[in-house]
């Protein structure tokens, strides 16, 4: 078994890690989650000897073999089978040795060995983890060096898939991954048969693959049984029960002091006094949880444009005159929720460039409405950030007819508070700069949302935030992604962009799962699936829903808006009024700001009121 016993690390004089103690059984597969920079990745990294604990130790069966995620993608000339094949480095040897031994003894215990390793299926077993994660067998033979950063890194995981060490450290594998990938991931981790730790912020990864999670939380580590579902209810449910418990310990302890004040001092009670102080000293405080609220999104509200907002006929896109997709007759309306499936290099990434407007037809007709704002999200833009910038410049940049006042509210939709607004982008985390991006994305209110990939770096409640704004927004969405959750609760259709060719894909992802899965497993099952019957009406519900919703959220806007505004005007009366000569020689003037900020606080007492309330019928209406 996996055993951490009392662990204690240190930063400087920051506590990661404070006598964290769990247990994890052998053969059990374990989700470990926790806010971002909590300390998920030293611990793994504590587990295999890479840092060294201040105190307490890790105990594993000496036999153990453990393998954990590559930080570094293979490179050279070696080709990708060959590449997995070195990773299991003593099969390998044997392997190696095999050829040149000569002792009789030595030999019969390198085929004894090569028997229980099961070298003889060595060759398919890697062909087979290299399929499963995108490379045919055209590529398996090709070098390293051919590929991107990304696809070596998923070279890295097949090579530590194909070792099969008996603990399996895992540190976020889907990042590389697309949704193919991903899901072929998910149906092999189920099936493997060590003991699996898996740092994750995939949901649907957390609730079919592990049997149990394990929360870093205040410096110590608590395991729950079941997957992340049942995780986040039993710790609701914990947290308040402890809130219960916590209000009952505040009257008890206020009850005792009361008796402590009154009779400490006197004689014949005294003694009792004693009693009760010793008592006060030995009750443990229930702590209270000490996370940061989770972080929100909020898309602004785009203009009305008449439907469709863009379409194509016969439209053929490529690069450098070469098509990549062609006769593409597609149509896009301000009420569509659409996600593209297809494996990675089919495509999909230069469809969200047309879409966006960075790539034009190179034949076909595509028609736009001439008022189309567009937002388009990519993870490579945070490498065009200006990094000695802040968030509130790079927001200004955009809107320079805005306020100062505007720039932050604009931010605020998107978790960014004063100190964050003015930290420099360097400094930021990942979850912060892909934020920043979606800020940046939706500064001109686009009618039209294109996300690729917009999970990366977000963790689990700021990607079921990223949902819930999604699901809010008054456009169309278009979305890439590979977490198969945000995809089930945000698209009404699919478009399947496969061989060339964008066609609308009329299952759903249970279906795509089970097709994927087959052709896998070499069922050569490549049809697509009937669609439910009631996929069309509920794509029409979901849309008659953001229709019905749309005037109580422009009411809210607005009333946030009116809150911006008053709070604006408010801080420069507060600052016109601190000037020290309003107090000496314009008492008049003085009193003239008084009464102006009298009448404006009170103003805004009932604006924020009215928002308060406008926000609560917002929630109950989301909700219902």
């Amino acid at each position: 078994m996996l055993r951490f016993n009392h662990i204690t690390y240190r930063i400087g004089a920051r506590v990661l890690l404070d006598e964290a103690e769990a247990t994890i059984s052998p053969g059990h597969k374990v989700g470990m989650v926790g806010r971002n920079g909590t300390g998920k990745t030293t611990l793994l990294r504590i587990v295999t000897g890479e840092l060294s604990a201040a105190g307490g130790n890790i105990e594993t069966p000496t036999r153990w073999r453990i393998g954990v995620t590559a930080q570094e993608a293979p490179s050279g000339s070696t080709s990708l089978l060959d590449t997995v094949l070195a990773a299991d480095t003593e099969l390998s040897g044997l392997m190696k040795e095999a050829e040149s031994a000569t002792d009789p003894a030595r030999i019969a215990e390198i085929h004894e060995r090569l028997r229980d390793r099961d070298s003889h299926t060595a060759t398919a077993r890697a062909a087979r983890i290299l399929a499963g994660l995108g490379f045919d067998e055209a590529a398996q033979q090709r070098a390293c060096s051919e590929f991107s950063g990304g696809w070596r890194m998923r070279v890295a995981l097949a090579g530590l898939l194909y070792t099969e060490p008996d603990l399996l450290l895992l540190d976020e594998p889907t990042n590389h991954l697309d949704l193919e990938a991903t899901i072929w991931l998910e149906d092999y981790l189920k099936k493997y048969r060590g003991t699996v730790l898996l740092v994750s912020h995939d949901r649907n990864l957390l609730n079919r693959v592990v049997g149990e999670i394990l929360h870093l939380e205040n410096r110590k580590l608590t395991l729950y049984q079941g997957g992340y579902d049942r995780f986040e209810e039993t710790r609701r449910m914990r947290l308040e029960h402890d809130a219960k418990q916590r209000v009952k310990q505040d009257l008890q302890r206020a009850h005792i002091q009361s008796f402590v004040d009154r009779f400490r001092y006197k004689a014949s009670k005294a003694k009792q006094a004693q009693s009760r102080l010793r008592q006060l000293e030995r009750m443990e405080p229930i702590a209270e949880n000490q996370e940061e609220r989770t972080v929100t999104f909020d898309f602004p509200v785009p203009a009305r444009l008449a439907p469709p907002l863009l379409t194509m006929d016969a439209v053929t896109v490529g690069y450098d005159g070469k098509a990549v997709l062609s006769g593409l007759d597609l149509r896009l309306d301000d009420d569509d929720r659409i996600a593209l499936l297809g494996a990675n290099g089919n495509g999909k990434s230069t469809l969200i460039k047309l879409l966006a407007g960075r790539l034009m037809p190179l034949s076909g007709k595509q028609t736009k409405s001439g008022k189309l704002r567009v937002g388009y999200f990519a993870q490579h833009q945070a490498d065009e950030l200006n990094i000695k910038g802040t968030p509130l410049s790079e927001v200004a940049s955009r809107r320079p007819r805005d306020s100062e006042t505007q720039w932050r509210g604009h931010l605020g939709h998107f978790g960014f508070g004063q100190d964050r607004a003015e930290t420099t982008i360097e400094n930021l985390s990942g979850g912060e700069k892909a934020r920043l991006l979606f800020a940046l994305m939706s500064c001109d209110k686009p009618h039209i949302l294109l996300l690729d990939e917009p999970t990366n770096h977000l963790d689990v409640e700021s990607r079921q935030a990223l949902v819930q704004a999604i699901n809010a927004f008054d456009g169309a969405v278009v979305i890439v992604s590979h977490d198969p959750h945000v995809i089930e609760l945000t698209a009404d259709r699919f478009w399947l962009v496969d061989d060339g060719q964008v066609v609308n894909y009329e299952g759903d992802m249970e279906d795509y799962r089970a097709l994927l899965l087959n052709r896998n497993r070499g069922n050569g099952e490549t049809q697509k699936e009937a669609a439910p019957n009631d996929r069309k009406q509920q794509r029409k519900d979901a849309a008659e829903r953001r229709r019905a919703l749309a005037p109580l959220r422009k009411n809210l806007t607005q009333a946030e808006s009116k809150v911006e505004r008053l709070e604006g005007e408010k801080e420069k009366l507060q600052k016109a009024m601190a000037d020290p000569a309003l107090y000496e020689d314009e008492k008049d003037k003085l009193l003239i700001l008084q009464k102006q900020l009298g009448t404006l606080e009170k103003d805004l007492a009932r604006a924020e009121d009215n928002w308060v309330r406008l926000q609560a019928e917002w929630d109950q209406a989301q909700n219902a």
